[in-house]
């Protein structure tokens, strides 16, 4: 198939663009480069997939005019591109969670209504859901966020699901729970707990750590991505690791993995942290024959021996 992938630089999209490559589909990639994170990291998660003749990769900005789209073929749309960060997320900074999440989701739904789609699949976040009282999180569970960023994701839902109804455009949306393994961005927790371990410097640990989350391997979310093209449209699917974890014990299998001590400062919960997080993903297993495969201990290896081998 021809397909789409936007934010095909970042973490998600150039583990996902390479399985597709991998596959023998024909992958159009875009990404802005973004400076939420340096650009040569993310210059470097693009190199297998330039390997590919079967890759077209194109620097654009989804805020500018897409009309660049109109000589590509695509049936296919993937679309992860997005400002990330809950912390980052407040005051001033809001304009760009609004523009890249809000606005640029719906220019790039807008045009692809001039399109003939088999899916348009979006990149959605537990973030949605903040406090909500009852855990597992079902997808039915009223969206309370505690974060802007979790109101710019769940805007973008939204736009989706207007979209499919309005339209018909073949909409699925993927809630993804905490994800991690190689090439995770720089801001998040495990990548800065290996990095600071590896360098033997402490690391800070908002709140009391026993803070749990339902941490998804890169693998997983991958896969669930690649099944979501057969998902019912108008579909919003968790897409979770399958067990819950403390904080706590997550620095702990770091630790084991390391071989190194890990000193803790504790540090002030900060605003937008959601207390847990735990998917329930009966409809994932249902809908798209989803069962995550990947054990913490296992996805905390791969994400440590990368981190090792790229300083």
């Amino acid at each position: 198939m021809n397909i789409l992938v936007t934010g095909a630089a970042g973490f998600i999209g150039s583990n996902l663009t390479e399985r597709l490559l991998s596959e023998g589909h024909q992958v159009i990639g875009i990404d802005c480069f973004a400076d939420y994170y340096a650009r040569t990291v993310k210059e470097n998660n693009l190199t297998l997939a330039r390997h590919y003749r079967t890759f077209k990769f194109i620097e654009k900005n989804l805020l500018e005019d897409l009309s660049f789209l109109d000589s590509h073929d695509f049936e296919i749309v993937y679309h992860l591109a997005a400002q990330a960060g809950v912390r980052t997320s407040w005051g001033s900074s809001f304009q760009i969670y609004t523009d890249y999440n809000i606005l640029a989701t719906q220019r790039l739904l807008d045009y692809c209504l001039s399109r003939t789609l088999k899916r348009f699949i979006y990149a959605s976040s537990s973030s949605v859901y903040g406090t909500c009282a009852e855990l597992p999180l079902v997808e039915t569970a009223r969206p309370q966020p505690v974060s802007p960023y979790g109101v710019s994701k769940l805007a973008g839902e939204n736009l989706v699901q207007l979209y499919h109804r309005n339209f018909g455009l073949a909409t699925v949306s993927l809630r993804y729970f905490t994800v991690y393994g190689p090439r995770q961005r720089p801001d998040m927790a495990f990548h800065k707990f290996i990095r600071h371990a590896l360098n033997n410097e402490p690391i800070s640990l908002y709140g009391d750590g026993l803070q749990t989350r339902d941490f998804t391997y890169i693998d997983d979310i991958v896969t669930a991505n690649i099944n979501a093209i057969q998902a019912p449209p108008g579909s919003i699917i968790n897409i979770g690791g399958g067990c819950r974890v403390t904080l706590t014990d997550a620095i702990e299998l770091i630790q084991n993995v390391a071989g190194l001590p890990i000193k803790i400062i504790h540090k002030e919960t900060q605003k937008g942290d959601m207390r847990h997080t735990f998917a329930d993903i009966v409809q994932a297993q249902s809908l798209i024959n989803y069962k995550p495969q990947t054990p913490l201990s296992y996805g905390l290896t791969q994400e440590f021996n990368w981190l090792k081998n790229s300083r």
